[in-house]
């Protein structure tokens, strides 16, 4: 059986975590430096760290934050926001980032998924889809949730594998910061279209949610939450206990 994977994400803007619902409505957290520090003392299995306005104020990412916050953990790190070519890979990698997470620089430049993946190999590429339903269909949106491309998430998803990416991060914009469980519908969709490791993202409120994201999308690889760690409203630990007493296999 293969272990499933308990993922933290810092959205961070202006050098502080934040946290909204359904992208929308953005309140200050805390210091991304002490909470990075304490997942990884507390058992997380990788960390995300997205600069969460950084394509849509057309700058790059904080890499002073950034580069605090690798120091502190031993962790895998995922990084992204702002990444639009392949010195922004460079710049991210050198600040401590073991995977680059790509999302509207990959819709502008398809190209760089695969030219990423050609220089750095593909584990190091991750491809971020952040997707709403627009009449009945799973549509790609950019620039953090706030515009709609037109881009069938399937298709997208597809065309992110066969260009390199070495896992996909799944984001409900519908679900996110609802606390209401995950897009089961949407994710097992995505999962049937690729082969390559899938990240959930977006509506976890308790710890029931991840066993029926684990239970009921077999495909699926990783748990990404952030508002209920952040707000030690489930701690990872006793998260990861409840799904091992589930016949979930954990890291412990």
């Amino acid at each position: 059986m293969v272990t499933k994977r308990i993922i933290p994400c810092l959205d961070v803007r202006d050098g502080r975590v934040v946290k909204g619902t359904n992208f929308l409505g953005i309140k200050d957290v805390e210091d991304p430096v002490s909470l990075a520090s304490f997942y990884n003392e507390s058992g997380a299995d990788e960390l995300v760290f997205y600069d969460i306005t950084a394509s849509y104020e057309k700058r790059n990412l904080f890499t002073d934050v950034l580069k605090s916050v690798a120091e502190q953990i031993f962790i895998p790190l995922t990084v992204g926001g702002g990444i639009n070519t392949l010195s922004d890979f460079d710049r991210v990698l050198k600040c401590g980032a073991d995977k680059v997470s790509v999302n509207s620089g990959a819709i502008k430049n398809p190209s760089l998924i695969e030219d990423a993946a050609r220089l750095y190999g593909n584990q190091c590429v991750v491809l971020s889809m952040d997707v709403k339903r627009v009449d009945g269909v799973f549509r790609i949106f950019s620039h953090g949730g706030r515009i709609d491309t037109g881009i069938d998430a399937l298709e997208w998803a597809k065309r992110g594998e066969e260009s390199g990416a070495g896992e996909l991060v799944v984001n409900s914009i519908d679900t996110d910061g609802v606390k209401r469980g995950f897009d089961l519908e949407m994710l097992e969709k995505i999962c049937k279209t690729v082969n390559i490791p899938v990240i959930a993202s977006g509506g976890a409120g308790k710890k029931e949610d991840f066993y029926e994201l684990f239970d009921k999308v077999k495909g699926v690889d990783a748990g990404l939450a952030a508002s209920i760690f952040h707000f030690r409203e489930v701690l990872i630990p006793d998260l990861k206990r409840y799904l091992v007493s589930k016949n979930i296999e954990m890291r412990l």
